[in-house]
């Protein structure tokens, strides 16, 4: 078996298809009129009640075509052929509904729903009953085709759709790895700080226990102190490390370097900063994401944010969370395209899920955009 076939049959099923909704129900109910008022007005339709019948039958299946897609082919395909075979044998003219168009959203379906193994044994499923049609019905090789190339347009379009779908899933799974290490570091790198201290004490304790009896406790104290935040930042490395990370990174910026997003752009709207609350002693991660946080926030915002005058950035810390708010006052408009089209969120939500926290983007009743994000003030464990 050639390589290319084999990479078909064992593709699997893309990520679980959206649930039904309202275009479904009314697609069927178009399918549905249009079948009844094409079988009650075409004077030439042969078996008008016979047509209508089964085209009408078979419209619900729209509603299963992306979760079930080799079985909708199946019975849709199926029906037709068994259909038009008994008429051919009676000496009645096959089925031949305009309205049976809507036929097409289930080859398109297969391609983008199913398996490898559902789409090859759909499409052979399908060929069957478009051979027949083509040879009881023949009108020439300009109409068969222009009916293969309408067949194939619907598949490729389901393959098409699929494609780049699962290449935007990939990104996105890329971005949050890319995330984890990044998070991965800064904690690498905190664990080594602590690390650090704990050895400095503990060898000015062991030097000075001769001359200063009290040395060694004031030592075993600090180590102890740190002992503990290193083996909290420790639990939240080994829980989020993918790869080895290397030590060799410079510092990270924090909450402190925030008022170096603060500003008026030559060509954008002005930035301000607001520190209040409680934000002294924070765990380096937690220190980090709400800078790397801010600083996505304010990037998008002045990239995407129409007409906007103020972006305004407000970081408040109390006994148990910190929280930041970064809004803007642009015109009101569709969704930020950073947001549907780029991954600057992913990295956001990602960065605050994997601290604990919750990360959210959305319009501002009235105007603007906001990103918000709450995170502990303690690494979880």
């Amino acid at each position: 078996m050639s390589n290319p076939l084999r990479s078909l049959l064992e593709e699997p099923r893309p990520s679980p298809p959206p649930v039904r909704v309202w275009r479904d129900w009314a697609l069927l109910a178009v399918v549905t009129v249009s079948a009844v008022l094409e079988a009650v007005l075409r004077e030439d339709l042969p078996l008008p009640v016979l047509s209508a019948v089964v085209t009408v039958g078979l419209a619900p299946l729209v509603l299963w075509r992306r979760t079930h897609p080799l079985a909708v082919v199946a019975t849709a395909f199926g029906v037709t052929l068994a259909v038009d075979i008994g008429l051919i044998a009676a000496g009645e003219p096959a089925l031949d509904m305009s309205t049976t168009v809507y036929f097409l959203v289930f080859p398109y379906a297969l391609f983008r729903w199913g398996s490898g193994r559902e789409a090859t044994a759909g499409l052979a499923i399908i060929l069957v009953p478009a051979t027949l049609a083509l040879s009881v019905s023949w009108t020439g090789a300009a109409d068969a085709i222009a009916g293969v190339a309408v067949l194939m347009s619907a598949l490729a379009l389901g393959w098409a759709v699929r494609s780049q779908h699962g290449a935007g899933e990939r990104r996105l799974e890329q971005v949050k790895s890319e995330e984890r290490l990044l998070l991965a570091r800064e904690l690498h790198d905190t664990v080594a700080h602590h690390v650090s201290a704990i050895a400095v004490h503990a060898q000015a304790g062991r030097a000075l226990a001769a001359t200063s009896p009290s040395s060694p406790l004031e030592a075993l104290e600090v180590i102890e102190v740190e002992a503990t935040r290193t083996l909290a930042e420790m639990r939240a490395m080994v829980r989020v490390l993918r790869n080895e990370a290397p030590a060799d990174y410079a510092p990270q910026p924090g909450v402190a370097d925030l008022q170096r997003l603060s500003g008026a752009s030559p060509a954008g709207p002005r930035v301000e900063v607001t520190v209040s609350g409680d934000l002294d002693a924070l765990p380096a991660a937690i220190d980090a994401a709400v800078f790397r946080i801010a600083q996505e926030a304010v990037t998008n915002a002045l990239r995407h944010a129409r007409n906007a005058t103020l972006i305004d950035v407000r970081v408040a810390g109390d006994q148990s969370t910190v929280s930041l708010v970064v809004r803007d006052d642009g015109d009101p408009g569709p969704a930020d395209p950073a947001l549907d089209g780029g991954f600057g969120l992913t990295g956001m939500v990602e960065r605050a899920l994997l601290l604990g926290g919750a990360c959210r983007a959305g319009p501002c009743p009235g105007r603007g955009w906001a990103v918000s994000a709450t995170l502990p003030r303690q690494v979880p464990a």
